[in-house]
């Protein structure tokens, strides 16, 4: 991997959660690339050893841990095995998340005829499941919060640490379709800057990345059609990037590395950072 620029994070500990996900398996290499042991938490257990191995390989520093971000028993046992095997944290990137079909409405627009169900098999606004809806506020929010709750009682005891969240560009304009996934990253986006404020006299940084449309596992359905070509979403999304394309992974490593550095961000805290080609500063005329 070609790191953006040269980061000495030798003698720290990093703790990754959705380590297998595209992005955050590329977090991971990148940061046991510049000298990091990383600790990988995901449910995920057989991809998230795929990204250890890959970084063994490579030479680095990988733990994986099956964690459920979602229950605090499950969190304080990463925490204990990370300090038994690697130390305590001092980087935390909290990169689980991810959306649910049933918060998700199969139209952009509620039109008359879908109040007569001229049209079937379509969700609604009014066909929302609260159940769903839970679901991705619980996996992109309070995943964020449990995990922050636990791993931070040990950075606030040590010098230069540092979250970073991983909120999306919904959180300043939401997407049509997903009034849940773009509530949840809005709810990261002000859980960011609310616990930078609470953390900053114990010497805590706090900051988000706000990545717009990069192609993952997650979300190939949404943005390619059977032949493998772009689907009609994934045109509208482009014709609303100004840079005329989806992101590549890498792409986020360059803010992540200097959000992570005390020596390049040590004044910077509670910040939110679009990486969206143009997306979120475009109004579309």
């Amino acid at each position: 991997m070609e790191l953006p620029f040269e980061l000495d994070l030798s003698k720290k500990v990093a703790v990754v959660t959705g380590g297998a996900g595209v992005l955050c398996s590329t977090f991971s290499e990148a940061l046991a690339e510049a000298g990091a042991s990383v600790a990988i938490l995901d449910i995920n257990l057989e991809g998230a050893e795929k990204v250890a191995a890959k970084i063994t390989k490579a030479g680095g520093t990988a733990l994986v841990i099956k964690t459920n971000i979602l229950e605090k028993e499950s969190l304080e046992e990463a925490r204990k095995t990370v300090r038994e095997k690697l130390g305590s944290c001092d980087i935390l990137i909290n990169g689980a998340g991810g959306n649910h079909p049933s918060g998700t409405t199969t139209k952009d627009y509620l039109e008359p005829a879908d109040l007569e169900g001229v049209e079937e098999d379509i969700t609604t606004f009014f066909d929302l499941d609260a159940g769903g809806i839970q679901f991705v506020f619980n996996l992109n929010f309070l995943g964020a919060l449990l995990t922050s709750q636990v791993f931070s009682q040990d950075m606030a005891k040590k010098e230069n640490s540092t979250i970073i969240n991983v909120s999306s560009m919904n959180a300043f304009t939401p997407l049509t379709r997903i009034p849940a996934y773009s509530g949840a990253k809005a709810a990261v986006s002000n859980f960011t800057q609310w616990l930078a404020v609470h953390l900053s006299k114990v010497g805590v940084r706090v900051n988000a990345l706000a990545p717009g449309f990069f192609e993952t596992e997650q979300n190939q359905a949404l943005l390619r059609d059977e032949d493998g070509d772009y689907s009609a979403r994934a045109k509208k999304i482009l014709g609303q990037t100004p840079m005329d394309r989806f992101g590549e992974a890498e792409e986020l490593l360059g803010t992540l590395f200097w959000l992570v550095s005390p020596k390049a961000s040590g004044f910077v805290t509670g910040t939110v950072i679009p990486i969206d080609g143009g997306f979120s500063a475009y109004s579309g005329v």
